[in-house]
């Protein structure tokens, strides 16, 4: 039986229409029979930006490895296993894929560690501060463009209910029981991650896989690359009361099993006392052996000395109105770095780009500047950055 098919994302739910608004109206091409969730899904797998997570962190910087998990695998599991909640439950999985595979793409380099960077730089510049949920809406609403069939670039223009999905998707949070919120409302008005509840059972759904993705994966990265020794692989197997083998795909599927057994429309989407109590558990576990191990601070360091020495070459090259001529002149000392930002600033900088995506920036005023230099150093890869930072500092 699907338990919640009666609440799904489609025409019968009285929240539909509002689910499928859009800014602005989408151009529809003869013979398209894609829906609305499926048309965004798409959308969003064709956009650079969903590709360059496969060069982003998820946990673990630059492995050796080609195993390990990087930023695009998390989001394909998340995918998987909110479809197979979703699929289950009776709700809608072109939803849940839609929103899935978007909901990381406001992450910066190095994971965690470079949003805490770029928080820190963005509340000490602008007194505002940075988290992915919130640059992921950004990013989608305003940055990320996609060629239309006129070859021209347009924003995303997505669906309310994805882009609810994507600001909500918080998952390192221990809410006991999910349910979406019923207000609609204006998603500018989130200031902090979980703010809010998503506006859809789906959405509730991508948030809890989130958290069960990152959990087990992070932890069996953590045993591959030695972070954790044999004393705290010993404290883990008992944890979890699996024995000797931690095995992520069976641990997964025992969560969605108890995720779908215990939920319901009355109740709200919830674990049982058991699960919770183990998710718990590998929450502090993570934290105290994982997040906290000398390695990953060792990495952090370096991150913040990269992003940072990144941040500070281009807003010192500010000058007003003439900030682009300022560029250039010092071009032939960070050719890389310089003609990328150009190139990728003048976009959202011009006046006249006939309605097709949105002018973000005027360097009238320099904290309208550093905002754009946070905004473009958030979109680059791990080695992106890595690469001009090397630029910066050589000779």
């Amino acid at each position: 039986m699907k338990k919640f098919e009666s609440v799904a994302a489609n025409e019968k739910n009285p929240k539909w229409n509002k689910m499928i608004q859009r800014q602005k109206e989408l151009n529809k091409k003869s013979g398209d029979i894609r829906t609305d969730f499926e048309r965004d899904y798409t959308r969003i797998l064709y956009s650079t930006a969903y590709r360059r997570l496969k060069h982003k962190t998820q946990i673990y910087f630059s492995p050796v490895s080609d195993h390990i998990c990087t930023r695009i695998e998390h989001v394909n599991y998340v995918e998987s296993i909110s479809y197979t909640i979703a699929n289950n439950l009776g709700l809608n999985t072109e939803l849940t894929k839609a929103i899935a595979i978007a909901h990381d793409l406001g992450h910066s380099p190095f994971g965690h560690s470079g949003e805490k960077i770029l928080s820190e730089i963005m509340q000490r510049e602008l007194g505002e501060t940075f988290w992915h949920e919130r640059n992921g809406l950004n990013a989608v609403d305003n940055m990320i463009l996609l060629e239309n069939h006129n070859g021209e670039k347009t924003n995303l223009n997505l669906t309310y209910a994805v882009r609810d999905g994507i600001i909500s998707h918080c998952g390192e949070v221990n809410d006991a029981v999910l349910r979406p919120r019923s207000e609609a409302i204006d998603l500018q008005l989130y200031t902090k991650p979980n703010e809010y509840m998503p506006y859809t059972w789906e959405g509730c759904i991508v948030k809890l896989a989130d958290r069960i993705a990152y959990m087990g994966r992070d932890l069996e990265d953590s045993i591959s690359v030695k972070v954790l020794d044999k004393n705290q692989v010993k404290e883990l197997t008992k944890v979890l009361n699996i024995g000797k083998n931690m095995n992520n795909s069976s641990m997964i599927s025992t969560l969605i099993s108890d995720l779908c057994e215990n939920s319901s429309i009355e109740e709200g989407l919830k674990f049982s006392d058991e699960k919770v109590e183990l998710l718990d558990k590998l929450n502090e576990f993570y934290i105290q052996n994982v997040y906290n191990s000398e390695k990953l601070k060792s990495a952090n360091r370096y991150f913040k000395l990269v992003l940072e020495e990144i941040f500070m070459t281009l807003n010192n090259l500010y000058d007003g109105e003439n900030t682009i001529i300022k560029l250039k002149e010092k071009q032939h000392i960070y050719p890389n770095l310089i003609a990328g930002f150009i190139d990728w600033v003048m976009i959202y900088i011009k006046e006249n780009n006939e309605g097709l995506n949105h002018k973000l920036y005027s360097f009238k005023e320099k904290k309208d500047y550093s905002k754009a230099i946070i905004h473009y150093i958030s979109g680059m890869t791990d080695k992106y950055a890595i690469d001009m930072y090397n630029e910066i500092i050589s000779f």
